[in-house]
This record gives structure tokens, sequence and C-alpha cells, in this order.
């Protein structure tokens, strides 16, 4: 509770008693200070200020519960801030992990791609090896036909040539 505290001077001057109005003349314009009041019943300043603090101490009361209010709600308004800041930074990083995941399909296909084509390519080498070398053979064979082809010729010249007759 605000408690006043005045000191109030016991004797009353002449000029304090002009200024409020009490005696003849006009005050000067160095009167009326502090020093200068009357005295004042320390009940009745109590009362004011019991009167005075029970007017405004609701109000005030109900301001600082409003305030209370108002400070929770926004300690609650900056939490759900936060999550969702935290939402949103997952959520980015859900995006690049979805980025990743898409790249490392794309080469995870060209990879699949590229042994498809070097399957392809030695299946392809593997037939014309085997072709060349049936091809090689083929060949040997040929020539070896010819070979014999052309002794059995020549033998055949030399069995046609003419022998001189031997005489006996």
């Amino acid at each position: 509770m605000l408690k006043v505290k005045l000191e109030v001077c016991a004797d009353l001057s002449h000029s304090s008693l002009l200024f409020f109005g009490v005696g003849p003349g006009v005050a000067s314009p160095d009167e009326g200070v502090v020093e200068d009041l009357p005295l004042i019943d320390e009940k009745a300043v109590e009362q004011l200020t019991e009167g005075l603090i029970s007017h405004y101490l609701p109000d005030l009361q109900r301001s600082k519960s409003a305030l209370q209010e108002l400070t929770q709600n926004q300690v609650v308004l900056l939490e759900t801030l936060e999550q969702e800041i935290s939402k949103f930074k997952e959520c980015n990083s859900i995006l690049d992990i979805d980025a990743l995941f898409s790249e490392a399909k794309h080469y995870h296909n060209k990879l699949v791609n590229i042994r498809n084509e070097m399957m392809m390519l030695h299946e392809k080498t593997s037939k014309l090896k085997k072709r060349a070398l049936k091809l090689q053979q083929k060949r040997q064979k040929e020539e070896l036909e010819r070979e014999q082809q052309r002794e059995k010729e020549l033998e055949r010249e030399k069995q046609l040539t003419a022998k001189p007759a031997r005489r006996t």
C-alpha cells in the first residue's frame, strides 16, 4: 500500500495563511512551498490513499492479469512459430533428399543402361569371335582342299606325262 508522508510545519506563518486565502493581502511568488503547507490529518491522507488505491487497484490488477495472459500467449505463439520454422526447414531438407534420390535414380538408370550395352556388346563380340573362328577354319579347310586338289592334279599330270618306254 502506498503511504504518503508529509511533514508539515506546526506553526503557520502569515504568508501561508495568505496563500490559503485566510488572511488579508496578496501572497508572494515564493510562498506556498511544501514547508508552508498547513497541517494535514494523517487519517485523511491514509483514507485518500486507500480510496485512490481501491479505485485504481482493480483496473491495475486486471491490466496486470491481461498483460500476463498476453505474455503467455506470446510465448505460446513464439513456440508455435519456432515449430513451424523447424517444419519448413525439415521440408526443405526433405526436398533436398528427394532431389538426391531422383538424381541417384537417374544415375542408377544410366548405370543399368551402360551395363545392358556392355552385355550386348559382349554377346556381339562373342558371336563375332565364333564367326571369325568358323570362317578361319573354313578358309583353312578350303586351302587344304585346294592344296590337296593341286597335289592330285600334279600327281595326275605326272602320271599323264609321257614316259619313255623302257627297252627290254
